[in-house]
């Protein structure tokens, strides 16, 4: 479920810009003064609202298929992408603590060589889960 993709309407606002819904999350809004900002203000929205829901335990919705949404005149609609793992990239990057035990000749062989055990672990894991 790392990739997700959601249509959202794009409205042209009166005087410049775009205004963004969701049909498939009402509270989720958001708007920009060109084409490209509106999508980059898109995809943070939809990644704020996915992110708010499953923090709260709550099921997202299927996405709708775009066939089945009307798209009223001033309006186009969007496929817009939500990356999770950018998203948690860019926005939760706050270091955590971990205790973890390690045999201890390990331990006093990897601190003779000052290896940072930090910096391995995130190698590794990184390698790990393929990112």
């Amino acid at each position: 479920m790392n990739k997700l993709f959601y249509p959202a309407l794009f409205h042209t606002a009166e005087e410049s810009g775009f205004f963004v819904t969701f049909p498939d999350f009402e509270e989720c809004l958001t708007e920009g003064d060109t084409m490209e900002s509106a999508y980059e203000m898109a995809v943070d929205a939809l990644g704020l609202t996915i992110s708010d829901r499953l923090q709260n335990k709550q099921k997202l919705p299927a996405p709708s298929s775009f066939q089945d949404i009307f798209v009223k005149d001033g309006c186009f609609l969007v496929i817009v992408e939500f990356d999770k793992l950018a998203y948690n990239k860019k926005h939760n990057s706050k270091a955590v603590k971990k205790t973890l035990t390690i045999p201890e000749w390990l331990n006093e062989e990897a601190m003779e060589r000052g290896i940072n055990f930090s910096q391995v672990l995130q190698e590794a894991l990184i390698q790990k889960i393929s990112v």
